[in-house]
């Protein structure tokens, strides 16, 4: 299944790259891309896998990021360093593409997560060197998608094995769906 979800990708970057071309050449436009293009990616997956569990838990996912992220942009009136406006904290761009990294390694696997995960890194490092926010704005919006997707989802098939960490202590959790 792996080899059909590259040119997958790269169908939908080739969709992407007009709507890409047609903005201004910035970083700042590079993460307004991805903060779509991850979750739309995530989401694609479950169809392409004709996953409708997976497409629940998606949607159960995206809907507590969203949810938590304006909840708290709501609550705490934190001003971005640019002075733009007082809706710093969470990054929602980041949120956004850490739960669509996160729910493509949770649920098919880290083939899958790492390229999406490096992706996401780049839209929290984009949001911080244009000072839109400060690391923990980025922090606490990556926290937050992953979270989401890591309590939604579940492994679709295989085994996987998944780092832990809790007041006691530090491990692996494995999980294998027979």
């Amino acid at each position: 299944m792996t080899k059909h979800f590259y040119p997958l990708v790269a169908a939908m970057l080739l969709w992407l790259l007009p709507l890409h071309q047609a903005c201004a050449n910035t970083e700042d436009t590079a993460a307004d891309v991805l903060r779509v293009a991850l979750p739309a990616a995530a989401w694609g997956m479950t169809r392409y896998f004709d996953d409708d569990e997976g497409s629940t838990q998606f949607y159960y996912s995206f809907a507590a990021t969203v949810a938590t992220t304006l909840a708290l942009k709501t609550a705490i009136h934190k001003n971005r360093p640019d002075g733009s406006d007082n809706d710093a904290f969470p990054s929602g761009h980041t949120s956004m593409a850490f739960q669509g990294a996160a729910f493509m390694q949770r649920r098919y696997g880290w083939q899958y997560g790492v390229p999406a995960y490096a992706l996401a890194t780049y839209v929290g490092y984009s949001r911080v060197k244009n000072d839109h926010h400060d690391s923990r704005d980025v922090l606490a919006g990556a926290l937050i998608g992953i979270a989401a997707s890591y309590w939604f989802a579940e492994p679709f098939y295989g085994v996987q094995i998944t780092p832990t960490a809790g007041i006691n202590g530090v491990g692996l959790q494995l999980s294998a769906n027979w």
